[in-house]
């Protein structure tokens, strides 16, 4: 049933040299109740740090409008460019910090499931400073609630302010409302559709347009102040009560009435299924066992969405343990886990600079199909394995392969034996001997990195 190794490349950040595998399903649960360590050696600035970037840098930009002269205006300017350089190089060691996390972690599950999290609520800056807040706003909206009920995840996501800006809520106004009568404005309906389409009760859900404009309204008073952190503003609520999936909400016109709503859509039976099957594919398998998210359905929702009790239902499937690996790495997972195979951390990575980050990082990443933290669309990253296999983005992985490691490390390990890190006991025997067999090291390490074996989990 329980295998270390298949614990850790499912459900984890692969095999290490250092970093030993789980010993049983009880231990990765643990791992996601104890303190979260690497939050702590790898500290990302959460949202509310990070905003004052965006405040000195609006400032800026306002005094740059306003200056009355050219020494002024020349001040203005170098202090507009100072935000953008620090806000840089603060994104830049958010990426280095997210890497770090994974190639040194010993509870790998934690940091998987925080990225599917934030990839299941999709939110990014559109311009200037805030398209860098990703990571501030998964350290303060998402993270915390990985282990916790989904219902708080929803509201702390749906209501954060990088989700409100990414989706134009704070455009959005309730018609009749004293601002709209005033200004002629209206709704904007994003928000409520992704929440019911994607977030919550799923594309196919038993939700109609009716539901999705009534949500719009209730979520009329999310907005942003001039700051750009989170204000419900009363003046924008569409008076009345709305009703959404035959329930009335919205009477008092208050913050609590959009959170019980969000619990009620969080406690859906619909939203029990969309999550199971979400997460089934995620870790397990385009089509996963149907068993399988009848299970992490029925957990959801006896728990009413304890997120614990769902990670417990799939541990302990048998289908979860399946020694064959069948869904392809995403370009994150396929770059993390060769770095933590060939042992890449703390002493190499604490020396990058912006440079080294994108010339084998976030450039590489955009090649293989996935720019870093930049989906599309709010429904983030595609699941299906054929999107990630295409001729074009294989060639980048290969690329990859190739020329990173010699650059990240300055003595490639033993191929023969990097084989058996990478893959653990179970490595193919033909991965074992082409590696044996590679004439030079860097070649006998992408062949591993390259191996179907290898861009598996």
């Amino acid at each position: 049933m329980f295998n270390p190794e298949v614990a850790e490349i499912r459900f984890g950040t692969g095999l290490s040299p250092r970093v030993s595998a789980p010993q049983s399903a009880e231990e990765m649960l643990d791992g996601l109740l104890g303190p979260d360590r690497m939050m702590r050696d790898f500290p990302i600035e959460g949202f509310g740090d990070f905003r004052h970037r965006i405040v000195a840098f609006q400032k800026a930009r306002r005094s740059e409008r306003k200056a009355k002269n050219e020494d002024d205006r020349a001040a203005a300017t170098k202090a507009k460019k100072r935000a953008n350089t620090a806000a840089r190089k603060a994104y830049a060691g958010m990426i280095r910090d997210t890497l770090l996390r994974r190639t040194q972690t010993s509870t790998g599950f934690r940091e998987r499931l925080a990225f599917f999290w934030a990839d299941h609520f999709t939110a990014r800056g559109k311009s200037n400073i805030v398209r860098f807040g990703t990571s501030p706003y998964i350290e303060e909206a998402i993270r915390p609630h990985i282990a916790g009920r989904f219902e708080d995840l929803l509201i702390a996501a749906v209501t954060h302010p990088l989700m409100l800006h990414y989706l134009d809520q704070a455009q959005s106004v309730g018609p009749n409302s004293k601002l709209g009568k005033r200004r002629a404005r209206g709704l904007n309906e994003n928000l409520a559709r992704e929440v019911m389409e994607l977030h919550t009760l799923g594309v196919d859900g038993p939700y109609t347009q009716d539901d999705v404009r009534q949500l719009a309204e209730l979520f009329a008073g999310l907005s942003l102040d001039q700051e750009g952190g989170f204000k419900f503003k009363p003046a924008h609520v569409e008076p009345g009560a709305e009703t959404v999936l035959g329930k009335n909400y919205g009477r008092k016109g208050s913050l609590d009435d959009i959170h019980a709503a969000l619990r009620d859509l969080a406690r859906h039976p619909a939203t029990a299924r969309h999550i199971a099957s979400k997460l089934a594919r995620h870790f397990m398998a385009d089509t996963p066992d149907p068993d399988l998210i009848d299970k992490l359905t029925a957990a959801y929702r006896d728990s009413d969405g304890n997120l614990l009790n769902v990670y417990v239902a799939l541990l302990n499937h048998p289908a979860s343990w399946q020694p064959e690996m069948t869904n392809i790495k995403r370009p994150i997972d396929f770059v993390a886990t060769a770095m933590r195979a060939l042992d890449v951390g703390e002493a190499t990575l604490a020396r990058s600079n912006q440079k080294f980050l994108l010339n084998l990082i976030v450039t590489p990443m955009q090649i293989m199909g996935q720019p870093w933290q930049t989906p599309n669309g709010p429904d983030g990253w595609p699941e299906e394995d054929s999107f990630w296999i295409t001729p074009q983005f294989m060639a980048a992985r290969l690329a990859w392969a190739l020329s990173a490691p010699q650059e990240m490390l300055r003595v490639l390990p033993d191929p023969r034996e990097f084989a058996q890190t990478a893959l653990g006991q179970n490595a193919p025997p033909e991965v074992a001997f082409a590696a044996s067999a590679a004439e030079n090291r860097w070649e006998g390490i992408a062949l591993v990195l390259t191996s179907p074996a290898f861009q598996k989990f």
